[in-house]
């Protein structure tokens, strides 16, 4: 099965924290949208995947909700017709799962009257605190008061599959008011959550003011603890590093970039991936724009050989509650595997699933090995 994943890089104004490919030029977003059209019509005429095999589909930014109405209902008309999605009976666990990441600002009653007119199912929201004075610091565009509306207005539109994102870390944040975030979500009862500690990416304007920065990683420890008991305690299962579902609800669309599903990435700056290559777009929408509509989609390519494919296992993999499939693992990988993971199983940094039998079990990390897994990830690599 496969996944499509479409970049909508526009923002009204840039977060200073933000490093993936955006742009503020809205000015363009007609022409693009009749690009990612033309380049999903390219791309299917290479049968790189058909509708029947799409299991979910990501629109991601960027902020999707930048669109207009008319153009988002013009991705999806054209999408129906390159990618026919199959009408599956049964619950929504049969259905493609449909997701479109919004801004809370951009949630109006009219705005979720849309979504009910398109096979949407499940909607992020990018919240990030409900401290108003951080939200400020971030540059976010909305308010506390405006995300937990927005909420609100996507359960009375019928959105029954939530995901919000929240993170904690700020400069002189302290335990109380991540505490205070983590009750807020909770009484927003969503169904899914997602929580990242503030990071400090090179190239950014956070990083331009915050230079000198480091954070208080004793802090950061506890707060992701608390993070862990107060969901876990709700009810929400732990099934990745950073990712928290209520029973039913993991988000399906990321949980196939950690266990290898092939996936197309439509899009400035997209990236796909098919198990044997990963390709990506020209991260400049402009010469995006201009090869569309010459018919040329411009992008690299890397192929990928057995070492590539088996780190690509252990940095994806080993960050979900299931862990590395050792019994998928080439043979020469998965004793390499074992090997370098003894002496974290020892220091209790790792576990198997199935003690008695490691050949056949899941090697994943402990609730210790979370707090030093990009350490256990690199010394079960290939060098």
């Amino acid at each position: 099965m496969a996944g499509i994943y479409i970049h909508i890089p526009f923002c009204r104004s840039r977060c200073i924290y933000c490093g993936f490919y955006s742009t503020t030029s809205l000015e363009l977003r007609q022409r693009y949208v009749d690009a990612l059209c033309r380049e999903m019509e390219i791309r299917s005429q290479r049968s790189e995947v058909r509708g029947e095999n799409i299991e979910t589909i990501y629109l991601g930014g960027g902020t999707p909700s930048q669109l207009t109405f008319d153009q988002l209902r013009q991705l999806f008309i054209y999408i129906n017709k390159v990618y026919p999605l199959p009408s599956k009976p049964g619950g929504a666990e049969d259905r493609p799962e449909i997701t479109i990441e919004v801004n809370p600002d951009d949630v109006t009653v009219e705005f979720a009257a849309v979504l009910q007119q398109l096979p949407v199912n499940r909607v992020s929201m990018g919240i990030q605190t409900f401290d108003d004075q951080r939200l400020r610091f971030l540059r976010r565009r909305h308010t506390a008061r405006q995300a937990i509306e927005a909420v609100s207005i996507l359960r009375a539109a019928g959105i029954r599959n939530i995901s919000i994102d929240l993170m904690y870390g700020f400069p002189g944040e302290s335990l109380a008011d991540w505490e205070a975030d983590i009750d807020t979500a909770l009484a927003l009862n969503v169904e899914h959550l997602s929580a990242y500690c503030l990071m400090i990416e090179e190239g950014t304007p956070l990083h331009r003011m915050l230079k000198q920065h480091t954070g208080d990683e004793e802090t950061e420890r506890q707060m992701y603890e608390v993070l862990i008991d107060r969901l876990t305690t709700a009810g929400y299962e732990h099934y990745e590093i950073s990712n928290f579902a209520r029973p039913g609800f993991r988000s399906r669309h990321n949980s196939s970039y950690w266990n290898g599903t092939p996936y197309i990435g439509l899009g400035a700056a997209a990236h796909s991936y098919d198990i044997r290559s990963r390709s990506w777009n020209v991260a400049d929408i402009r010469q995006y724009i201009e090869g569309m509509e010459r018919g040329e989609r411009i992008f690299e390519e890397e192929l990928l050989d057995d070492d590539t494919r088996y780190n690509d296992i252990v940095t994806v993999a080993l960050r979900t509650r299931e862990g590395i499939d050792l019994n998928a693992l080439l043979e020469k990988y998965r004793n390499h595997c074992i090997k370098n993971a003894r002496r974290y199983l020892d220091d209790g940094l790792l576990e198997l699933t199935s003690p008695l039998s490691p050949v056949t079990s899941h090697l994943r990390l402990t609730r210790r090995g979370l707090f030093v897994s990009d350490m256990v990830m690199s010394n079960l690599m290939m060098v």
